[in-house]
């Protein structure tokens, strides 16, 4: 079955969201978060009342956590989906806030931080598989060792562009390698691969469907029901011969707190159960989403229908 166009996360006006957002972070630089936040939910009330698809899929999402979690995260009604909506556009600010340097004093709390760091010391690279959940930014944190760690991000075309002007409109001198795709093609896996022979690591999100005519998906449970996610990230890890490491960096009322697993230290797709193999992995990985929604609810932000049949 064939989602319908609109419906899908491409299509769906996050972007122009994240766009509008240019006055905000002007009103933020000059009054603080607090007049930030007053004058943002004004606009976040026209926004979730005027998208339906994006406001639908955070009900969804949120009342899929509610049963999933036994009730102990916010229920699908209206005033979460705002408060959703709202965690996603402070998201956004402190994207930006990482880069200027505003978020140095901020606590950040690690959990299996040595195993990318392991990675980075070993000098071999390899394939960070993150999600929308959170600030991914903060993996800069992570990145100030002696060695530092040198990113490839993966990123959909149409939103790297607009991101990447607000970005450097905020903040001209940061400086990040961003490869913009649709789909992993022989040339790009021929690049990716320099990269990663050279010790630098390729960073792709696995819970979006790609944006192709025809994504190659798996159906995998996650909170309580089977949902598409992506087999490119397992693919790309098995053709680049590397570690595979799963990291999802959230806020946490006044902290940021980064989680790493190691899904693989080499990703093996053998022919005779290749989907078998990518299905344990993303399991695998669905679960440890399963448990960052529980522990911070609100930083998931896919808002689109998720679930939907492709």
């Amino acid at each position: 079955m064939s989602r319908a166009p609109d419906s899908h996360w491409a299509s769906i006006g996050e972007a122009g969201f994240v766009g509008g957002i240019r006055l905000l972070v002007g009103i933020y630089k000059l009054f603080g978060r607090w007049p930030f936040r007053l004058v943002l939910y004004p606009i976040l009330s026209w926004y979730v009342l005027s998208h339906r698809v994006a406001r639908t899929a955070s009900c969804d999402y949120l009342a899929r956590l509610h049963a999933f979690s036994g009730g102990s995260t916010p229920a699908p009604n209206l005033a979460n989906v705002l408060r959703h909506f709202a965690a996603f556009a402070e998201t956004v600010l402190d994207k930006l806030l990482v880069w200027r340097g505003d978020l140095d004093d901020t606590e950040i709390r690690r959990e299996g931080s040595d195993i990318l760091q392991a990675a980075i010391d070993a000098g071999g690279g390899g394939v960070i598989m993150t999600a929308h959940i959170g600030n991914f930014e903060m993996l800069r944190k992570l990145g100030e060792t002696r060695r530092g760690i040198r990113l490839n991000i993966l990123v959909h075309t149409k939103h790297a562009e607009r991101f990447n002007r607000l970005l450097r409109e905020t903040h001209p001198e940061a400086h990040i390698r961003l490869i913009q795709v649709t789909e992993i093609s022989a040339a790009t896996a021929v690049l990716l691969a320099e990269r990663v022979e050279a010790g630098e690591f390729v960073v792709i999100a696995g819970d979006r469907v790609p944006v192709s005519q025809r994504p190659d998906t798996l159906g995998v449970p996650f909170l309580g029901a089977p949902a598409p996610f992506p087999v490119g990230p397992y693919v790309l890890a098995a053709i680049l011969k590397c570690p595979l490491i799963a990291l999802v960096s959230s806020r946490r009322r006044d902290h940021f707190h980064i989680t790493v697993r190691l899904l693989a230290e080499r990703v093996v797709l053998p022919r005779a159960d290749r989907l078998g193999a990518i299905a344990a992995l993303a399991t695998g990985y669905a679960a440890l989403l399963e448990a960052e929604c529980r522990a911070a609810p609100l930083q998931w932000f896919n808002f689109y229908p998720f679930w939907s049949p492709q």
